[in-house]
């Protein structure tokens, strides 16, 4: 029987291997009871809500397909589906689930990985990605309609059900517009290089930028369901011809997306791509001094104490979440938050959805250009007169699986010491995190589906990050 598992981001999956009609139908009627069982459960959010899902897609392989597999099984269920017209982004998605008052949302994106994954992610009335306890009562569904022998009629076409469908885009925009500063960028004039990855993102970035009247370059704006052959994520590898295309002075700024735009790439005037902590960092900074906002900033245990710093020198409340966008949206939604991100590339802000949001993020960068006419590495330079240097690294140190829980008990069972560096204070909220003297430190978490183990390190000197680095090794392959 499948294994069907629900991680920080849904349930993912090869295609026709693990990911097949078979399963995304079995797990979509999994979320189906979960729902009907919300929407007849006194003092339920949804009880007695009008029982419509939010149903879209990104550009990989037989994404419509599926939708049309899993919109069909809601509407076995009494359930409505309503499909995007066109692969979306997942926070147009996320959006229109809020924007709609629908009880849920069912997306089928794999986002970052490989051409050869599929994913289903399940969000809630809110527009956030599942909670661990709503993901855990779909799971026990799963496997009891599994001891069932639970089986769905099958057409004698795939991907032929009808559904109605909507055009999410124009909400979307109205909300950005609510969100952003579009007049600042329309008057900066922008020249801009924007790294689309074949994915959900064009038509969107892009077109935002022009209607704000910069000039836009766009790269891989077409769909591709194999992404060129590369991960659709905007790393440094992967924004590599917009580095080298702004580095040539035909750009002042380079910005990109994943293959479901949640996940952002920014590129700065010399071609340097910054890092999503740096990102996080200037966002906090731009809309605390420069717009105003009042809140907290939500940040994830492996992310950068440089938000601290900044957070500290603005007078702003700092929240450590474990990693998943899931914690940090349950912060956003229970109190006022600036904004929230995580170092993998995440971020969203007070007033949006508690969902990655790729688009906001680089409009926002774009934003804080045009607004102090400086470039972001100059912004970030002066920022560290104030606050010092921060240098950030991840390693990724394979284990043999019969190693690696032992490992674990080891790393979590709280050292005195790291390398040459003294424990100051041991924190266990997701992983294991070491804080050391000065403001450095070291994390590890095992990987939830690969035989890794993630060490993420902090120091404030090259030298020293250099030595954590050495330690950590050490430490993993002892």
């Amino acid at each position: 029987m499948a294994t069907i598992r629900f991680g920080t981001s849904g349930w993912r999956g090869i295609i026709a291997s693990d990911f097949t009609f078979e399963n995304v139908r079995l797990a979509t009627q999994a979320i189906a009871e979960y729902l009907n069982a919300e929407l007849n459960r006194p003092g339920s959010a949804l009880h007695g809500r009008k029982p419509v899902v939010i149903m879209g897609c990104d550009t990989r392989f037989l994404g419509r397909e599926f939708c049309l597999a899993a919109a069909e099984v809601l509407a076995r269920n009494n359930i409505i589906p309503l499909l995007c017209d066109r692969p979306t982004p997942t926070p147009v998605i996320a959006h229109s689930i809020r924007a709609r008052k629908a009880i849920g949302g069912i997306n089928m994106t794999a986002s970052h990985n490989p051409a050869e994954y599929q994913g289903l992610k399940f969000s809630t009335s809110n527009g956030a990605p599942a909670t661990p306890d709503v993901t855990r009562q779909i799971e026990e569904n799963v496997q009891r309609l599994q001891a069932a022998n639970w089986s769905f009629h099958k057409p004698a076409v795939i991907g032929t059900f009808e559904c109605r469908t909507f055009n999410p885009q124009p909400d979307y925009f109205k909300q950005l517009a609510r969100l952003l500063d579009f007049k600042t960028i329309r008057k900066a004039r922008l020249k801009v290089a924007v790294e689309l990855m074949y994915g959900t993102g064009r038509g969107y970035l892009d077109q935002i930028l022009k209607n704000c009247g910069a000039t836009v370059t766009a790269f891989h704006d077409e769909q591709n369901p194999l992404f060129g052959g590369h991960h659709p994520e905007p790393n440094a590898a992967g924004m590599a011809e917009v580095s080298a295309f702004v580095r040539k002075g035909k750009a002042q700024l380079g910005l990109g997306l994943d293959g479901d735009a949640d996940r952002f790439g920014i590129v700065d005037k010399d071609g340097t791509w910054l890092t999503p902590n740096q990102i996080l960092t200037l966002a906090l900074y731009h809309l605390k001094k420069n717009r105003g906002w009042e809140g907290s900033v939500v940040r994830t245990v492996p992310s950068s104490h440089q938000v601290d710093a900044v957070a500290h020198m603005l007078g702003v409340k700092v929240h450590e979440t474990p990693v998943g966008f899931k914690y940090i949206g349950a912060i956003m939604e229970s109190e006022p938050v600036i904004v929230g991100g995580e170092e993998s590339g995440g971020l969203s802000v007070q007033g949006h959805v508690p969902e990655k949001d790729g688009i906001l993020a680089c409009l926002l960068m774009a934003e804080l250009v045009a607004t102090e006419r400086k470039s972001l590495g100059r912004i970030l330079k002066d920022l560290e007169k104030h606050i010092g240097e921060f240098h950030t690294d991840r390693i990724n140190i394979s284990v043999p699986a019969d190693r690696k829980d032992a490992l674990l008990a080891h790393l979590g069972s709280g050292l005195e010491k790291i390398g040459p560096f003294k424990v100051e204070k041991f924190i266990t909220t997701d992983g294991a995190k070491y804080l050391l003297p000065d403001g450095e430190w070291v994390a590890f978490r095992a990987s939830g589906t690969e035989p890794l183990i993630r060490c993420y390190i902090e120091a404030r000197s090259t030298r020293n990050l250099r030595k954590l680095r050495d330690a950590c090794r050490e430490l993993l392959n002892d």
